[in-house]
């Protein structure tokens, strides 16, 4: 019997580059109103609490935000719940090493991107303050691949359009802070946000091969599908999100050609990963062990070009590290004191 060949579609660095021009129209046409409205005042005031994961009561916000919650309060027409609900019990069967693959293989990954990681160090509190910025992440995380937040209140949905509106702000700020090189793109463009979201699926699943954990097919593919999902409610196009995982892998050697390159800032913002990891841990031992963990995941080309350190770790140790006490701070934790919307006040 033959084997069926499943379509997949090209990209060009042709396209990606047009992309690289544009962020998230929906939401910073939100944000403009915002400043039309009140000022830089009013984008600090709507980040504090966009900054909150308990409050997610949105009749006290500006009506263009309430708006907006509504107009994309529902996950895209394609999403097949059946798939993303196996993709989340794919993530919690593997909860434990994937949490160790997003600490030392998806985030200094991401880092390798010269142009888009400009305006994470730019942002002085993703260096001064990287454990807070880690934590948060991880909380995101956990919330998007619980399916409870899923049903009901949607959680999930309302968890990511915040942080949707967070990257709108924030590329707002970072083309007004008078220090962006228009030659890196708008800041949070679609190609950074599609690196981004594939950092957290495509590069999860290649992290997983490479432990040696056995995956399915079909598992691939609903993890994949999950955070597709998940990657339009963030504001990526449809048209750029990979509809199996030979498109996956395709988008992001092409990601790779384009953008990867040795850069203070991914230097920099691997260090001070780093230096987390070994103050959480309370160990320098811990900070090395990453290191090497993060040379295993990403190879020697990679690694120097994040500088990061070549400690004298034994390479078995790679397969067994998941196991370490001291890695436990890096996996997902549950995020406390939710605050659901009511979904009846969204339509009121």
């Amino acid at each position: 019997m033959a084997i069926p060949i499943t379509p997949t579609r090209a990209f060009t660095s042709t396209q990606l580059s047009a992309y690289r021009q544009v962020g998230d129209p929906p939401a910073d046409a939100v944000i403009a109103t915002v400043v039309a409205e009140g000022g830089r005042e009013g984008v600090a005031a709507l980040m504090r609490w966009l900054a909150s994961n308990t409050d997610f009561d949105i009749s006290n916000q500006p009506e263009v935000i309430q708006q907006f919650f509504i107009d994309f309060a529902n996950p895209p027409t394609w999403a097949n719940p059946a798939q993303m609900n196996r993709g989340m019990a794919f993530y919690e069967k593997h909860a434990g090493v994937i949490g160790l693959i997003l600490g030392t293989f998806s985030l200094p990954y991401t880092y390798l991107g010269a142009n888009g990681v400009q305006l994470l160090w730019l942002t002085d509190r993703i260096r001064t303050d990287t454990a807070r910025r880690l934590q948060e992440t991880s909380e995101w995380v956990f919330a998007v691949n619980d399916p409870k937040n899923w049903a009901n209140s949607s959680i999930a949905i309302q968890y990511t359009l915040k942080i949707r509106l967070i990257h709108a702000a924030s590329r707002w700020f970072g083309l007004h802070t008078g220090r962006w090189n228009a030659e890196w793109g708008v800041p949070v463009c679609q190609e950074d946000m599609l690196g981004t979201i594939g950092s957290f699926s495509y590069i999860v699943l290649r992290g997983l091969r490479k432990m040696g954990v056995s995956v399915t097919s079909r598992e691939e593919d609903d993890y994949l599908h999950h955070l597709n999902v998940v990657g339009h409610l963030l504001g990526v196009v449809d048209e750029l999100l990979p509809k199996n995982l030979r498109e996956a892998y395709l988008l992001d050697k092409l990601i790779v050609q384009r953008q990867f390159t040795p850069s203070e800032a991914g230097v920099g913002l691997t260090k001070a990963l780093l230096d987390t990891i070994g103050k959480q841990a309370g160990s320098e031992n811990a900070r090395n062990l990453a290191a090497a963990q993060m040379r295993f995941f990403l190879g020697n080309d990679h690694a120097n070009a994040l500088g990061i350190p070549n400690v004298p770790v034994e390479a078995r140790l790679m397969s067994v590290v998941s196991r370490l006490a001291l890695f436990q701070k890096l996996i997902p934790s549950k995020p406390e004191g939710f605050k659901p919307v009511d979904s009846r006040s969204l339509q009121k």
